[in-house]
């Protein structure tokens, strides 16, 4: 019986927006199998993408130009990159910084000495530099100082690193930018748009985010053959499968979930079809729970190899630990719950009830990878190709109804309270980041950004209550032209379930960082290490395919990857 086959008649609903937009549950969120940079290795392994470094002009220290180049079955990239000397006093990860390890362009086509020439002197200004529409993505990275330098060390020692050092760390770089989308003079995404392998979200960064992987795996390699050339050993392949490249992510990324309301809809919808379908299977054959016992088994020891230095996360890993010795035994071979209809739903309702919301979404994304068939496709309707038209006919009567139907949980908020507005969210001018401010402490309220949705759907519903109901949005607009963005939103929240984030993000108690997961999450980030309310530090591609291994074997088996045994080293 195929899995199609076994979807039911009426199938299982889909996880209610007030379920699902939660801030709590968002910031619980694991990667699934439409997350991007899952979506983009299956594309780059389907098309048999092809990956050259052509040039690697780096000296004895490792400064100096990469250039690699990616012929897709349309198009070529390319990336390109600069290693530089790095002040100590100069490393941060925090987005004031002026001056990194590493920056690169992402360059559409192959660049020519003069592009090169050009980029070498504007990489690695980062914004203040000036780009061109040949350029694509803008990122930059640094080394990770408990990692890289003692990576090379052992290389050039003829030993492999420490495995268990590799895992706490999990990268050799860490990325703390990667713009796109027309900053400072880059291509617009409708450049590109169009073309299927970057049409889905964020898949020039991913694929830049891909590549900069390989290029540290380069460079230490490089500096331990520099350091001692007749002992250095090549980086054993399953630890450079184990090292992805990290991330730190701040304040800058909370406003966009906000402020892109169709386009989350669209990722959450999708998670949430994905795993009705799962709960819909009439029967689970013995080779899909053979596999997903498997990746289950493979999950704990991921989960057991994950630590950070927050004890809020800590406390989680730990309850998630437990969560997991649940579902194992709940989904033991030959147990009761498979004898059920629809097993996979009685599971997942079973762990509703006894799990944490972290284990909950765990076991969402474990429950997507025995059906491929039925997943993936899903992830190919990610993206925004229409603009949502107001419609100015509707009456008040008409507005008002739809508010208290889609935003009771706006309407719930007690603005009277000081502590709900306590933050006001603002745009950077130096670092053109947005930036969150207290209200009754910092100044710059005058430019806040329009993005208490809460607050703002409060002063909407009061405004409409004083208007005739069968006026026109038109003429009450023409009245409240400060309110026009809100009837705009309220209307696509009435097409668009999943489009809000239902929690007040200027209240004291909003953590931003759940706001940050539920992005990340969707990217495909796991190793979450918080490091505030405000920022966290993320790993990204660890497990994944190098690229001279895209067109082997099962590309997109990756997922929660667990630490390698060493017992061998390789001469270079």
């Amino acid at each position: 019986m195929t899995a199609q086959a076994a979807v039911v008649a009426t199938e299982v609903q889909l996880r209610p927006p007030a379920e699902v937009m939660r801030l709590d549950r968002m910031g619980a969120s694991f990667q699934t199998r439409i997350s991007f940079t899952r979506r983009l290795i299956r594309r780059m392994h389907r098309e048999r993408w092809r990956i050259e470094r052509t040039r690697f002009d780096l000296d004895d220290k490792g400064y100096g130009t990469a250039l690699y180049v990616v012929t897709t079955p349309e198009c070529c990239y390319s990336l390109v990159c600069f290693s530089h000397y790095l002040e100590p006093e100069q490393r941060t990860d925090r987005v004031i910084a002026e001056a990194w390890d590493a920056t690169f362009s992402l360059f559409d086509g192959v660049p020519t000495v003069a592009d090169i020439e050009r980029l070498a002197e504007q990489t690695p200004k980062q914004e203040a530099g000036r780009f061109q529409a040949s350029e694509l993505v803008l990122g930059r990275a640094n080394k990770s100082l408990r990692l890289f330098g003692r990576v090379v060390d052992s290389l050039a020692q003829g030993n492999q690193p420490d495995a268990n050092a590799i895992n706490a760390v999990g990268y050799l770089m860490r990325s703390t930018a990667v713009y796109a989308n027309g900053k400072f003079g880059m291509a617009d995404r409708t450049r590109y748009a169009d073309r299927p392998e970057l049409a889905p979200p964020y898949q020039a960064e991913m694929l830049t985010v891909y590549l900069i992987r390989g290029f540290t795996l380069d460079l230490v390699e490089h500096l331990a053959s520099c350091r001692d050339p007749d002992r250095a050993v090549a980086l054993d392949r399953r630890l450079k499968r184990h090292l992805g490249i990290g991330n730190a992510t701040g304040l800058g990324m909370a406003p966009f979930l906000v402020s892109h309301p169709v386009l989350i809809h669209n990722w959450f919808q999708a998670r949430e079809t994905a795993l009705a379908k799962i709960r819909s299977i009439e029967v689970a054959t013995s080779d899909r729970q053979a596999r997903f016992r498997v990746l289950l088994a493979q999950t704990e020891r991921h989960v057991a190899e994950w630590s950070t230095g927050d004890e809020r996360q800590t406390a989680r890993i730990a309850a998630l630990r437990e969560d997991l010795r649940l579902v194992t035994k709940w989904a033991a071979e030959g147990s009761e719950i498979f004898h059920r209809p629809a097993p996979w739903d009685a599971l997942y309702r079973r762990a509703q009830g006894a799990v944490s919301i972290e284990g909950q979404e765990l076991l969402v994304s474990l429950l997507f990878e025995p059906y491929p068939e039925l997943i993936d496709e899903l992830g190919e309707a990610l993206q925004v190709d229409h603009e949502e038209i107001f419609d100015p006919s509707m009456t008040v009567a008409e507005m008002c109804a739809i508010v208290e139907s889609h935003y009771s949980w706006a309407l719930a908020v007690d603005f009277a309270d000081p502590q709900e507005s306590q933050y006001f969210w603002y745009y950077s001018e130096e670092k053109i980041e947005p930036r969150r401010g207290t209200r009754r402490g910092e100044p710059g309220v005058e430019k806040e950004m329009k993005i208490a949705v809460a607050r703002d759907v409060h002063a909407f519903r009061v405004a409409l209550g004083e208007a005739h109901g069968d006026e026109t949005m038109a003429a009450f607009l023409m009245r409240h032209a400060e309110l026009r963005h809100v009837a705009r939103r309220v209307q696509i929240g009435a097409h668009y379930a999943y489009a809000e984030i239902q929690g007040n993000v200027i209240s004291e108690s909003c953590s931003p960082i759940d706001i940050l997961r539920g992005k990340l999450a969707f990217f495909g980030a796991s190793k979450f290490d918080p490091k505030s309310d405000l920022w966290t530090r993320i790993t990204m591609y660890q497990g994944a395919p190098l690229d001279d291994e895209l067109d082997a074997g099962d590309a997109d088996d990756w997922c929660f990857p667990v630490k390698p045994v060493i017992v061998t080293c390789t001469s270079l």
